[in-house]
């Protein structure tokens, strides 16, 4: 009964705290009251309640739900960050990462997200002699859907074949 509220508890704490320091107007949180910062609270509630009960089955989606939060706190406060739809595709990378860490398992789909992700954030800056990727991301940008529905299939594929 006890484990069965710890995740209740903490997520009650962690809010707590974030409207404790809200009423409390301290000079250096005041960029922090805002619904970001509240799905990384929730986040960094789901993660460290996965680690402390060793019940990993959180994991995922509390890096998604960290790296969403700051993802969108960092579109509102900073000029310099990256408004890219690849930076979802590169959370999800992030968090099946996290996971495998735990679980051993999704570090290849980890990796591809990953590595995809980075070359559609990076692929307007590359010099002229790639000039080539061009024509392959403007093609990966139009059907990536395409490629979703493959990945989905074969994790159905895949999961019927262990069963």
């Amino acid at each position: 009964m006890k484990k069965q509220n710890t995740l209740t508890a903490y997520l009650l704490i962690g809010i707590g705290l974030f409207f404790l320091l809200q009423q409390l107007n301290i000079p250096i949180f005041n960029n922090f009251y805002s619904w970001q910062t509240i799905i990384i609270v929730i986040g960094l509630v789901l993660l460290i309640h996965s680690y402390i009960t060793k019940n990993y089955q959180n994991l995922f989606s509390g890096t998604i739900l960290l790296g969403l939060g700051i993802h969108f706190y960092g579109l509102a406060y900073y000029s310099f960050w990256i408004d890219h739809w690849a930076m979802y595709v590169l959370i999800v990378g992030i968090a099946f990462i996290v996971r495998f860490f735990q679980t051993k398992e999704g570090v290849i789909p980890g990796l591809l997200l990953i590595a995809f992700s980075l070359i559609m954030i990076f692929s307007v800056q590359l010099p002229t002699w790639f000039n080539w990727i061009y024509s392959i991301v403007d093609l990966m940008e139009r059907f990536w859907p395409v490629l979703l529905i493959i990945i989905g299939f074969y994790l159905l594929k895949g999961r019927k074949s262990h069963k």
